[in-house]
């Protein structure tokens, strides 16, 4: 069920859109921001709430790659792929997070401090290899640097 809260603010968001169907991937977002993933249930209220069916809220989570159906770690990690930070040596830093985290890529640590994602692209070509850890970008890489950056997510 929907808290008092998360129906307030998907209602807020439904005045800045010419239909209810346009407000799907904010409604799933705000559930997101408040639980962590969008679960089967939690797509079942929005899909009451905006009168979408649930088979195509989740067919818009499935490919809208920063909605979660299932639980993430505290902190996800996202790891730009493209070709740019291919050529910068992502690969490398892909391996070292990989080594330092114990997980591969889609994985969630043990202590669920962190979920490991590629990214097709973060956007920040000119700074690659970048990674995103919740919503802030991190540039320029390296592995010491990686290092001293997750320190910071508790």
């Amino acid at each position: 069920m929907l808290t008092e809260e998360e129906r307030r603010e998907i209602e807020g968001e439904m005045a800045h859109y010419p239909t209810k169907q346009a407000v799907c991937i904010d409604a799933m977002k705000i559930v997101q921001r408040h639980r962590g993933w969008v679960s089967d249930d939690a797509l079942q209220d929005i899909s009451g709430l905006l009168g979408i069916p649930a088979t195509d809220l989740d067919s818009v989570a499935t490919f809208y790659n920063l909605i979660f159906r299932r639980p993430v770690g505290r902190h996800v990690i996202y790891v730009c792929d493209s070709v740019s930070c291919w050529i910068m040596g992502a690969d490398c830093q892909l391996r070292h997070l990989r080594e330092r985290l114990g997980v591969s890529p889609g994985e969630t640590t043990p202590d669920g401090r962190f979920t490991l994602l590629p990214i097709v692209c973060l956007g920040a070509c000119e700074q690659a290899p970048v990674m995103m850890v919740d919503d802030d970008l991190h540039t320029e890489l390296e592995p010491a640097r990686i290092d001293q950056l997750l320190q910071n997510y508790r």
